[in-house]
């Protein structure tokens, strides 16, 4: 088996279910939020447009920590600038994959604030990190969508939006 042929088989899989459903974030509502404890949709959406660039830092680095760094989210204002993110996101995160030696795999990765070790992994298992984020926070997108009452497209299979229900 050709694990990162398969890995980049997944990963372009569920970019095509990520993008139906960024294509639907609405700009008028980029600063609605279900729950004070929530993210915004702007930023939910950002988040989720952004993770697929994270295969580039389990390519790259063994390790990041957030305390080293100064992350700030991509500025969006627009739909089109969120769709435009995530195909540059997704790109930059399919290019690394491709050029990533399977024998590279099982080097170690760590995911950190600090002393605090948050994910104690592989790169491989920060490439499949990466996926699962991808569809926690798409499924999250989803019910925010479903409550500001957009109809959602089928992750897997067709949504109950889609069957008429």
């Amino acid at each position: 088996m050709d694990i990162i042929k398969e890995l980049l088989t997944e990963m372009e899989d569920e970019a095509a279910i990520t993008r139906k459903m960024l294509a639907l974030v609405p700009e008028d509502r980029f600063d609605w939020s279900p729950h004070p404890k929530s993210m915004t949709l702007k930023q939910l959406a950002t988040h989720v447009a952004e993770i697929p660039s994270w295969v580039v830092m389990a390519v790259d680095q063994d390790e990041l920590d957030f305390n080293a760094g100064s992350y700030q989210p991509a500025p969006l204002s627009s739909n089109a600038g969120l769709l435009t993110l995530f195909d540059k996101s997704y790109e930059t995160g399919r290019a690394a994959l491709d050029r990533l030696p399977a024998t590279m795999l099982d080097t170690p990765w760590i995911m950190r604030g600090g002393e605090v070790v948050y994910l104690n992994t592989t790169k491989y298992g920060m490439v499949r990190h990466a996926f699962a984020q991808t569809i926690h926070h798409r499924a999250q997108l989803g019910v925010f969508l479903r409550l500001l009452d957009i109809p959602i497209p089928g992750s897997y299979g067709p949504s109950a939006d889609e069957m008429g229900g």
